[in-house]
């Protein structure tokens, strides 16, 4: 169905009225569910010159802390960094008093990892034969906090 009042939002400002999106779907649906603190979360390592080397970002809501974004710098895979911020926000998201995190990954390696951190898969899309890209997944995961 086309509108009138569709509009296409410039580029640089997609972030902005993402958040706008957010921020209104949210304060509708505050009045028909009861809901926990909605609150982001967000924890980063930056070298001495202040450089991003790797962070995660998420947010909670009913009780939940959704994690968005977890990025590491390949130089510093493997060393314990993205277990620490994981742990971090895990332990923020508790704070908040969220009983479990949830994410998505399309990464096998990804996902081991998620494991090896006690979360479990709940959910799986996986491309049909014929569909692009050949072979894709995606991993739908949860852990008890």
């Amino acid at each position: 169905m086309t509108s009138s009042m569709t509009l296409m939002e410039p580029l640089s400002t997609h972030s902005d009225v993402s958040k706008e999106i957010e921020t209104n779907l949210l304060a509708s649906l505050a009045g028909l569910n009861t809901q926990s603190t909605n609150s982001s979360i967000v924890f980063s390592k930056r070298d001495s010159a202040g450089k991003l080397m790797a962070g995660v970002s998420g947010s909670t809501s009913y009780g939940w802390f959704l994690v968005k974004l977890l990025w590491v710098h390949e130089d510093l895979r493997g060393t314990g960094v993205g277990k620490m911020l994981m742990l971090d926000a895990e332990e923020r998201a508790k704070t908040l008093r969220c009983h479990g995190a949830w994410l998505d990954t399309s990464n096998q390696e990804a996902r081991e990892f998620y494991l090896r951190l006690g979360y479990s898969d709940f959910g799986l899309l996986s491309n049909a034969p014929g569909n692009e890209p050949v072979g894709h997944r995606r991993w739908f995961m949860k852990k008890s906090l």
